[in-house]
């Protein structure tokens, strides 16, 4: 009787853990870590990257900024005092961006350290922040996409000014945050939505990416878009992407956008393979935009880091240039310039 009741305790154990593994999201392995979204490309095995090659190939770039890459930081100020009684989107440079929308303020992955990496290491900025880290207005929403150095920044996480924001993170990356005297750190799965106020909502949606900060932790914390709906507006932020299957079927699902912010530098690894499939060319970002059925599309995460080996102002001229293929005007392909202020009305209602 006694092995008959471990037997079927068993077979109750074995069918209950089948039924967890039925449930778990396709996104979710058993080992707990994470993958891309289902039909999403795969790196090839034959790609070879090299640090040494890269750091060769790298000091041939020419980091000559043009004046009109970046505003004034007198302007900046002056800009955001006369505009903060209205919605708007300023660009801090490479992903971080203030977005204001009614009362609330988000700042999007905040990076304000001088390079891109742990301690001294990693890329160094060849432009400044917009503004410092201590003349940034008071947020109430943080939003990070995922934990790569150029998008999550430990030095900007302790130094944060304003611990009482409500931090949004994909799954797994809240310890990040807590130690720090955060005091509302929510971790999100794709598809997650957390209502912030009566007229803002933010989910978090699928992404062509992956994570890593240390040689052990690949792919255990996730990675994702964030599409915040103000109002009768919605705006898809995204993490840094490829193209992939999946904008389609979010595009389906939540389309229209009235405007896709996405990464389109960092993409040309040559002469060591051709390009990351977890970065969007410009032309695959208006891809992406094009299968959200966007209205408009803004260029995010270039000219601030060289993190490949694209020239340092290829990435707007080739977005711009392939606008109209995608189907959108040339107007609706949008870049600003490091210190970038302007209405969210005249933003996508150009």
């Amino acid at each position: 009787m006694i092995k008959f009741i471990i037997f079927l305790f068993i077979i109750i154990a074995y069918n209950s853990s089948l039924v967890a593994m039925e449930k778990k999201p396709y996104h979710h392995l058993s080992d707990g870590t994470f993958r891309n979204p289902e039909g999403s490309p795969v790196r090839s095995k034959d790609v070879k990257f090299s640090y040494r090659q890269f750091t060769k190939e790298k000091k041939k770039i020419d980091l000559t900024v043009p004046k009109e890459h970046v505003v004034d930081k007198k302007k900046v100020l002056s800009d955001l005092e006369k505009y903060k009684n209205e919605d708007y989107i300023a660009w801090i440079g490479h992903a971080t961006f203030l977005i204001k929308l009614g009362e609330t303020t988000i700042i999007t992955d905040p990076v304000f350290s001088k390079n891109a990496g742990p301690l001294i290491f990693g890329p160094d900025r060849f432009t400044e922040p917009a503004l410092k880290l201590n003349e940034i207005p008071k947020t109430d929403l943080f939003l990070l996409t995922h934990n790569h150095y150029d998008h999550q920044d430990m030095a900007t996480i302790r130094r944060y000014p304003y611990k009482d924001s409500k931090v949004l993170v994909p799954l797994n990356l809240g310890k990040y945050f807590t130690p720090y005297r955060f005091k509302d750190v929510n971790e999100m799965d794709w598809y997650q939505e957390i209502k912030v106020n009566n007229d803002l909502k933010v989910t978090l949606l699928p992404a062509v990416h992956w994570s890593k900060r240390s040689l052990t932790d690949t792919n255990k914390t996730l990675w994702g878009n964030f599409l915040i709906e103000y109002k009768d507006k919605k705006i898809l932020f995204a993490c840094d992407t490829g193209y992939g299957n999946i904008y389609k079927e979010l595009g389906e699902k939540y389309g229209p956008i009235d405007l896709t912010m996405i990464n389109i530098g960092a993409y040309n690894f040559k002469p060591m393979f051709d390009k990351s499939i977890y970065h969007t060319t410009p032309e695959e970002a208006l891809n992406v935009a094009q299968d959200l059925k966007s209205r408009k599309v803004m260029g995010t995460h270039w000219g601030t880091f060289v993190l490949s080996l694209e020239p340092i102002m290829e990435p707007p001229v080739r977005f711009k240039a392939s606008a109209e293929k995608y189907g959108f005007k040339k107007e609706d392909a949008i870049i600003f310039k490091i210190g970038e202020i302007a209405p969210l009305n005249d933003i996508i209602s150009k």
